[in-house]
């Protein structure tokens, strides 16, 4: 199964860079394009545990729902999401937060999985694990600048 795991270090509080993380409403505005839309459930503002949204998505030229779930949560170090319905056969991102010195350690380890068998992984490793890569880049960079600007 492929991980994808990207480190940020951000010159902000940890409950900061911990909010803005878990926070609907900037993911959505974090992005360069209307790619992730909220449509359900939790659809603004800052998901706790047990909180669920479901998400209509285009990537790749692929259009889908996902409901995702925080399975996991300890505030400001940690929150899970997991896919509980939508076409991943796995799908469950860890955002982690250290605290070190005055600044932050943002650690994201992105777990997934496409079905399909043989096909699903050769998708996996040619194309979904290099775009997965670069929005999570991306989204970081974005909450970086906004935490630091605080």
């Amino acid at each position: 199964m492929p991980l994808i795991e990207v480190k940020t270090e951000i010159d902000a509080e940890i409950e900061t860079c911990f909010d803005l993380a878990r926070d609907v409403t900037f993911y959505q505005n974090t992005l360069q394009k209307p790619t992730e839309i909220a449509i359900s459930g939790k659809v603004a503002g800052l998901v706790e545990k047990g909180d669920a949204t479901i998400w209509e998505t285009r990537h790749l030229n692929l259009h889908q729902h996902l409901t995702l779930k925080v399975t996991e949560f300890s505030q400001p170090f940690l929150f899970v999401d997991e896919m509980v319905k939508g076409h991943f056969k796995t799908y469950k991102h860890e955002h982690i937060f250290k605290k070190i010195k005055n600044k932050t350690l943002m650690i994201d380890k992105f777990y997934f999985e496409s079905p399909y068998g043989v096909f699903g992984k050769l998708f996996d490793y040619l194309f979904l694990k290099k775009h997965i890569k670069k929005l999570i880049v991306f989204r970081n960079e974005a909450l970086k600048d906004k935490a630091e600007s605080l």
